[in-house]
């Protein structure tokens, strides 16, 4: 798909100096750019690569005069960035606007959709499914039966939504995600042998949430594991079964919330987090990588460390672990002089 620079200047409500029917078809870094590529400058760091760069279209702030000559034609905006990054996310809409019902793929009775559906080849949609408007669903996904799914929510390619899940509107839901799967209940007899806890329970994922790549959503064992709105999941992250997390919270790769843990709304947790079951982590909290969490975190704290412990602690505490054998070497030091202090006043 190509784009003029009249075109893009419309999108952005920019000024073309240069060429208006310049045409682009891919988007580069400004140091990077070729024959066909769109890039942008904002940061005066690479402003030297405005007179090399072969990029055909250059987003620039309205302020910008070249010194010297360019070949690239400009589109002057008020803020580069943010312009650029309004182009990113309508290049993106133009790249996933599909609609239709693709074949081979399997739409199980009593489902009902809404307009512009887009639903990939080798899909299945169980019975009772019930989908918004404007829902894209790629290819090899699995919806199983009495699932919701609510309007402009994309689903990618080769993604499993377990039945009863509940999806809300504008949600994103990336490849590998497996949603509504078994929480992780077993009980041991005398024997020491495990027979499992039914699972009947769901997954409700409220409006506006992000879930990454390979992210697992376990369904609650009775009542349901929920997502509040806003909620933002890197890739390769577990949420346990009964887990609920709060609005607006954002949680980094390879974290892990064992079950019935509650996470306040506004949180932030870093990547390969450990959080214990059963815990209250309050509004505000702050995580950062690697922590392990075994006990209730107060509303705005900022932990660290595992098992952790306030941040500011931990940083002091580690400037000390850094110089421990420093310190044992001077406090052997000292056992030694005191010896020897000793053996003379004694002598």
């Amino acid at each position: 798909m190509k784009f003029t620079a009249e075109q893009i200047a419309g999108i952005l409500e920019g000024e073309v100096v240069g060429n208006p029917n310049a045409e682009v078809y891919k988007l580069s870094k400004i140091e990077e750019g070729s024959e066909g590529s769109l890039t942008f400058l904002a940061n005066p760091k690479y402003l030297n690569y405005i007179y090399t760069t072969q990029a055909t279209i250059t987003i620039v702030n309205t302020t910008f005069i070249p010194e010297s000559e360019i070949t690239t034609t400009l589109i002057k905006v008020e803020d580069a960035y943010k312009s650029f990054s309004k182009l990113l996310e309508y290049y993106n809409q133009v790249k996933l606007m599909k609609s239709g019902i693709e074949q081979p793929s399997v739409v199980s009775e009593n489902v009902t959709y809404g307009e512009n559906l887009y639903l990939g080849s080798f899909c299945y949609l169980g019975k009772n499914v019930t989908i918004g408007e404007n829902v894209k669903i790629y290819p090899n996904s699995f919806i199983g039966d009495n699932v919701s799914i609510g309007d402009n929510t994309i689903i990618f390619a080769g993604a499993r939504i377990y039945s009863e899940t509940v999806i809300g509107k504008n949600c994103t839901i990336h490849s590998g995600s497996i949603i509504g799967s078994d929480g992780f209940g077993f009980v041991p007899n005398e024997e020491g042998i495990y027979s499992k806890v039914p699972q009947i329970g769901n997954v409700v994922i409220e409006d506006n949430v992000d879930i990454g790549s390979c992210t697992t959503i376990d369904r609650a064992t009775l009542g349901s594991t929920v997502i509040r709105k806003g909620v933002k999941l890197d890739n390769q992250i577990q949420i346990a079964h009964n887990v609920e997390i709060g609005e607006n919270t954002v949680i980094a790769a390879q974290t892990g919330v064992a079950g019935s843990t509650k996470i306040g709304k506004g949180c932030q947790i870093g990547g390969q987090v450990g959080i214990a079951g059963h815990l209250v982590i309050g509004d505000g909290v702050r995580i950062q990588a690697q922590s392990g969490i075994g006990k209730n975190i107060k509303e705005g704290e900022v932990i660290q460390g595992s098992p952790s412990f306030g941040y500011s602690d931990f940083n002091k505490s580690y400037v000390h672990f850094k110089n421990l054998p420093k310190i044992v070497s001077d406090i052997e030091a000292l056992k030694k002089q005191i010896t020897n202090e000793n053996s003379i006043n004694n002598g």
